[in-house]
C-alpha cells in the first residue's frame, strides 16, 4: 500500500479563471442587450471600447512589466464590461479608455495583477472618473417617447435618475418602469433590473457566486430606508444596487472568504449605501460603499478566521 502525502488544499475542482470569467460575461449579456434596446448603438460603442481598451492595456502592461500574459483568462473583458455598465450611455468615447487605463493598469496590474488588487478595478476606475470628470459622469439621459402631436425628433433627452427624482419629490417612475428600464435614466448596466436579475440567477445556479453578500447587502439597505420612512422596493429597483450587490460586491479577490466575513461585508456595504442615499450629498452610494468595504476585507478575514481543528490554543 502506498501513502501519498500532499499539501493543502485537497479539494480539486475543474473550474478555471477563464471558465468563471466567461460565466460572468454570459450573465452580463442580458443587461447589455437591454442597454442596447434602450439606448441604441451608443451603448454598443461604449461597451466595446471599454472592453477593447481593457484588453489592450492588460497586454501592454504585462509586456512592460515582463510578466506572463493573462489576457486569455477574460478577467480584462469582465472589467471592461463592468466599467462600461458604470458609465452613462452618452459618455464621451474617450471616457471608457481612460477608465480602462485606471482600472487595469493602476488598480490591477500595479498591485500584482489578478488576485492582488485591493479594490474592484471597475469601481476604482469609476470613482476616479467621477472625481475627475463629474459633468461627463452625471449627464443622465432617457429614451425619448414619441408623442402624436409632436413627431419624435430626438432619441435621448436629459432626465434625473430615479433616486434624484425621489429626493427632489414629484412624480416617480412606477415599479414596472424601474424593473424593465423604460423611461428610466442611469448608467448602462443599471437600466433593466430584470436583465440583471436574470444574470444573477445564472451565476447563482452555476455556483459562481453565493447569495450571502447580495442578500445581506440588499436586506440592509431595505431595512435602513424602511426605518427612514421611504419605500424599500423603490430603492432596490433604483440605481446600481442590484448591479453592485450581485456583480461587484461578490468579486472573489475583494470580498471575504469566510461566511461570517461575507455577511459582515454585505451588511457594511448596505449601511454605507443607506447612509449615503439618505443623508449624503449624492443620491447614489453603491460604488463608494463597496470600495470602502473592499479596503476592510483583510481585517474582516482576520476577525472571522475559523478556529482550527481541535479548538485552537485558547481551548487547549
Amino acid at each position: 500500500m502506498k501513502l501519498y502525502v500532499s499539501s493543502s488544499p485537497h479539494i480539486r475542482s475543474s473550474a478555471t479563471t477563464r471558465r468563471l470569467m466567461l460565466d460572468v460575461v454570459i450573465a452580463l449579456i442580458p443587461a447589455f442587450i437591454a442597454s442596447f434596446l434602450v439606448y441604441g448603438l451608443r451603448a454598443v460603442w461604449v461597451t466595446a471600447l471599454a472592453i477593447f481598451s481593457a484588453l489592450l492595456f492588460e497586454y501592454i502592461s504585462r509586456r512592460v512589466m515582463k510578466r506572463q500574459q493573462t489576457i486569455g483568462d477574460m478577467s480584462a473583458v469582465v472589467t471592461g464590461m463592468l466599467l462600461a455598465f458604470n458609465l452613462p450611455p452618452n459618455a464621451p468615447l474617450w471616457l471608457p479608455v481612460i477608465g480602462s487605463f485606471v482600472g487595469i493598469v493602476v488598480v490591477k496590474q500595479m498591485f500584482g495583477g489578478l488576485g492582488h488588487n485591493f479594490i474592484n478595478p471597475a469601481l476604482g476606475a469609476r470613482l476616479v472618473l467621477t472625481l475627475s470628470f463629474p459633468t461627463a459622469m452625471t449627464a443622465w439621459v432617457v429614451q425619448a417617447q414619441p408623442v402624436a402631436a409632436n413627431p419624435l425628433t430626438v432619441d435621448l433627452i436629459a432626465q434625473a435618475t430615479p433616486l434624484a427624482q425621489l429626493r427632489a419629490g414629484g412624480d416617480l417612475p412606477g415599479y414596472l418602469d424601474l424593473l424593465l428600464g423604460t423611461a428610466k435614466s442611469g448608467c448602462l448596466g443599471e437600466v433593466s433590473i430584470l436583465a440583471l436579475l436574470i444574470g444573477a440567477a445564472y451565476l447563482l445556479l452555476r455556483g459562481v457566486i453565493k447569495p450571502w453578500v447580495p442578500l445581506a447587502y440588499i436586506g440592509t439597505v431595505a431595512a435602513m430606508v424602511s426605518l427612514a420612512g421611504q419605500d424599500p422596493l423603490y430603492h432596490i429597483l433604483s440605481g446600481g444596487l442590484i448591479l453592485g450587490a450581485f456583480f461587484m460586491a461578490t468579486d472573489y479577490t475583494t470580498s471575504p472568504l469566510t461566511l461570517r466575513g461575507k455577511i459582515i461585508f454585505g451588511v457594511g456595504c448596505g449601511l454605507l449605501t443607506g447612509l449615503i442615499r439618505l443623508f449624503g450629498g449624492m443620491t447614489e452610494g453603491v460604488s463608494y460603499s463597496i470600495v470602502i468595504m473592499n479596503i476592510l476585507v483583510p481585517h474582516l478575514e482576520r476577525w472571522t478566521k475559523p478556529v482550527s481543528l481541535g479548538g485552537g490554543v485558547s481551548r487547549a
